[in-house]
């Protein structure tokens, strides 16, 4: 290695150091772009981004019905068995038999947050909640049942 490459390696090093100390000189010289939020002081006033990935919930609309069908993708995609869908079947109007939820168990002192039952539910039964504080004493309180009591299936969903 000739002395002009090693010069030249130490200029292309410091270039390459200012080039990716851009973003955060940005953010050090700019005051007005804070990102940080000072918990736990502002809690009530707290905003979650809308990307943000908090506890896996099953939303329900006003009539109490949710859009579930038991089908157990979402238990079967889990890569560490956080979900479990306990079906039971029922007899419909016109006498046929057809599978419905019984309950819809979470565990999220499981989960890792990948996704993977959300991004895989083919009837869009499941999304991301904003909830984020969950220290607890006993882990069981972190087992939670997402379908609420007495709710159904929704008419347009099969």
């Amino acid at each position: 290695m000739t002395f002009k490459e090693y010069i030249g390696g130490i200029f292309q090093g410091i270039r390459s150091l200012l080039k990716g100390m851009r973003v955060t000189n940005h953010y050090f010289f700019s005051p007005g772009e804070i990102v940080t939020q000072k918990y736990p002081e502002n809690r009530a006033q707290l905003q979650m981004f809308e990307r943000f990935k908090g506890e896996v919930i099953m939303p329900h609309n006003e009539k109490n019905e949710h859009r579930c069908t038991g089908c157990g993708i979402c238990e079967i995609s889990c890569p560490n068995g956080s979900i479990e869908v306990i079906t039971k079947t029922i007899i419909t109007e016109d006498g046929k038999k057809k599978k419905a939820i019984d309950k819809h168990i979470y565990h999220l002192s499981m989960c890792t947050f990948c996704g993977l039952c959300v991004k895989n539910c083919p009837s869009n039964a499941l999304a991301f909640g904003q909830e984020f504080e969950h220290a607890v004493y006993d882990r069981s309180k972190l087992t939670k049942v997402l379908n609420k009591e007495g709710s159904t299936l929704m008419k347009e969903v099969e």
